[in-house]
């Protein structure tokens, strides 16, 4: 090895960032590397989405409907899914989620009331249906809305 043999690391030299427009002893004169005419050749490119004159995909789709800004995302769990709580629980979205039951809460929690419940448990949710307070409340348990 010696001066002569030394060389940089493959991948450690990039030579995309040469000098543009520094005329014909830098390598790169004349079109500066932009080739002979064309859009890309001129200043100022093309806004996002363009495509050349036809009509954008964006305007081809057909848009139906609308997403209405103040609509809620509530997570609804069955109260069968209580089963897994001890007897004289106290079960909240907090607890719901520690035990894998419910992932994200979103915009809140509801219980509904598909399946049996045998523990007498206080539940706390943004929301009850009917038939779920019926059934906690019938073993002696509390449907708390928070």
């Amino acid at each position: 090895m010696d001066l002569s043999n030394l060389r940089p690391a493959d991948g450690a030299k990039q030579s995309n960032n040469f000098r543009r427009g520094r005329g014909h002893g830098s390598g790169n004169g004349k079109t500066a590397g932009k080739g002979h005419k064309g859009q890309k050749a001129r200043s100022g490119g093309t806004r996002p989405g363009f495509e050349g004159g036809q009509m954008p995909l964006y305007r081809r789709i057909p848009k139906r409907g609308f997403t209405n800004r103040n609509s809620k995302t509530i997570v609804g769990i069955n109260v069968s899914a209580l089963e897994v709580f001890d007897n004289d629980a106290v079960v909240s979205v907090d607890t719901l989620i520690e035990r894998g039951i419910v992932k994200n809460p979103k915009d809140g929690v509801k219980i509904l009331g598909n399946g049996e419940l045998t523990k007498k448990l206080t539940v706390q949710a943004n929301a009850f249906s009917a038939g779920a307070a019926a059934k906690i409340e019938a073993l002696g348990g509390k449907a708390e809305v928070i």
